[in-house]
C-alpha cells in the first residue's frame, strides 16, 4: 500500500482496555501507512503515546451503575454530540469505534446520518450474543465491519443478520508468556499450601458487592480445615478500597499491586475465586481452575435476568462451548455455596480435572494462526478504507 500522508483515521476508545487495543492498532496502522498518517479522536494514555490528542479525558466517562448514568446523562449526551461533531468536521478516511457501545455506537449513528460516506469499523463486538440480539440488524445501518475478539462471534452475526464480522483474536492470546508459569513457578503452583487467588472486580462498585461474601467464604473454608495461601491482586486505584474492605476478613490476604505483580500471582496460583467477566478467560488461559460469582444491585439484576439469552455468563465457558466453570449469581452467591465448590478445586477432584482439560483446548480454539490480533484488525481497517462503506 502506498504511504499516503493525507490519511486520517478517527478512533474512539473510552475505557482503559479499549485504549490498549487502540494503541496497538495505531502502531500497526503507522507501520502500514507511514508517519504521515494522522490519528484523531478520543483515547487514553497509551493512545496518547502513539500520537493521539484526545478530545477529552476518558476519565470523564468512568461511570458505573444505572443510577450514576442517569445522574450524569446530560454530560454523557453532550460528549456524544461533541465527539460526533468532531468526526464530521474531521472527515476522516475511517472511523474506528472501540468497545464502550453505549457511547461509541451513539456517536457512530450520528456520524452515519450526517456523513454517510465515512466507513465505520467496530473493534470489539457488543455482547449481543448474550442479550439484546436485535442490535445486530440495527448495526447494519451504521457499522461496515465488526472486529470480534471471540471465535464464535462471526457466526453469531451471520445468524442474527448483522454486519460482516471477522474474528481477529483476543489480546490475551498475545500475553500468554506473562500468564503461564516457568518450571520454577509451576513447582510453586503445585506445592502446599496451594495459592488461592481472590479477584473481586476491577471497579469499586464490583469490589464493594463482592468483598463481604468473598471474605466470609474464605473464613468458612479455613474453618473447615482447608489450608491455603491467600493472594489478592489489584490495581493502584483500588488499593485503599481493598485494604479497607479486607481489614475485617477472618483470613488476611497478601495484597499485590499492579499488573506485573498480578501476572506473577497468576503464574503460581492453584485455584481462584473470581468475579465473572474477562478475568475468567484470563484465568482459563493461565490454566487456573476457578469458582466464579457475581452480584449486582437489585435494579441491574431485575433487568439482566429478563435480557440474558445465554446459558452461562462466564466468558471462558462461552469460548470453550461447555459450562465447566461453576457460577454463583445473585442469591446463589453465598459462602454456603462458594466454599464447597472452592474446597473441591483445592483437591484433585473430577471438577478440577474437567476444568484443566477444557482449558488445554483454548489455544487451538482461539488461534489466529501466525498473525497477531492488532495486525489482523489493522488489515481489515485498511481494506474497509480502500473499499469504502458497505452499501448492501
Amino acid at each position: 500500500m502506498s504511504r499516503d500522508p493525507q490519511r486520517k483515521i478517527f478512533l474512539i476508545a473510552t475505557e482503559e482496555s479499549g485504549d490498549r487495543l487502540g494503541s496497538a492498532l495505531m502502531k500497526v496502522l503507522r507501520q502500514r501507512l507511514g508517519d504521515g498518517v494522522q490519528f484523531v479522536g478520543v483515547g487514553g494514555r497509551t493512545m496518547a503515546r502513539e500520537g493521539l490528542e484526545s478530545l477529552f479525558p476518558i476519565e470523564e466517562l468512568s461511570i458505573v451503575g444505572f443510577a450514576a448514568v442517569v445522574q450524569q446523562l446530560p454530560k454523557i449526551l453532550r460528549l456524544i454530540r461533541q465527539t460526533a461533531d468532531a468526526v464530521t468536521e474531521a472527515a476522516p478516511d475511517a472511523l474506528v469505534i472501540i468497545d464502550s457501545p453505549d457511547f461509541t455506537h451513539r456517536v457512530a449513528r450520528r456520524v452515519r446520518s450526517r456523513s454517510p460516506a465515512i466507513p465505520i469499523v467496530d473493534y470489539v463486538s457488543p455482547q449481543l450474543w448474550a442479550w439484546r440480539p436485535g442490535r445486530a440488524r440495527t448495526m447494519r445501518g451504521y457499522v461496515d465491519h465488526v472486529l470480534g475478539l471471540l471465535p464464535f462471534e462471526p457466526e453469531e452475526y451471520r445468524k442474527l443478520g448483522g454486519p460482516p464480522c471477522s474474528y481477529v483474536g483476543h489480546p490475551l492470546i498475545e500475553q500468554l508468556g506473562s500468564l503461564r508459569p516457568s518450571a520454577e513457578e509451576k513447582k510453586r503452583r503445585d506445592a502446599d499450601p496451594p495459592v488461592l487467588l481472590v479477584l473481586p472486580g476491577s471497579r469499586r462498585s464490583e469490589v464493594r458487592h463482592h468483598l463481604d461474601v468473598f471474605g466470609a467464604t474464605l473464613g468458612r473454608l479455613r474453618g473447615e480445615g482447608c489450608a491455603f495461601e491467600l493472594m489478592l491482586p489489584t490495581m493502584p486505584h483500588l488499593e485503599a478500597t481493598i485494604r479497607e474492605g479486607t481489614a475485617s476478613w477472618p483470613v488476611q490476604p497478601q495484597i499485590v499491586i499492579g499488573e506485573n505483580e498480578r501476572r506473577a500471582a497468576f503464574r503460581i496460583a492453584h485455584v481462584a475465586l473470581a468475579k465473572s467477566g474477562t478475568v475468567t478467560l484470563e484465568l482459563a488461559l493461565s490454566g487456573i481452575p476457578m469458582v466464579t460469582a457475581y452480584r449486582v444491585g437489585a435494579v441491574e439484576a431485575f433487568i439482566l435476568r429478563r435480557a440474558i439469552r445465554v446459558s452461562s455468563v462466564i466468558l471462558a465457558n462461552l469460548v470453550i462451548g461447555k459450562d465447566v466453570i461453576p457460577e454463583y449469581l445473585q442469591e446463589d452467591c453465598t459462602p454456603e455455596k462458594l466454599a464447597p465448590a472452592l474446597s473441591a478445586l483445592l483437591k484433585d477432584s473430577p471438577l478440577r480435572r474437567a476444568q484443566v482439560e477444557a482449558f488445554a483446548k483454548l489455544d487451538q480454539i482461539m488461534s489466529t494462526g501466525n498473525a497477531s490480533p492488532s495486525v489482523l484488525a489493522a488489515d481489515i481497517v485498511l481494506a474497509t478504507m480502500r473499499h469504502g462503506r458497505r452499501t448492501s
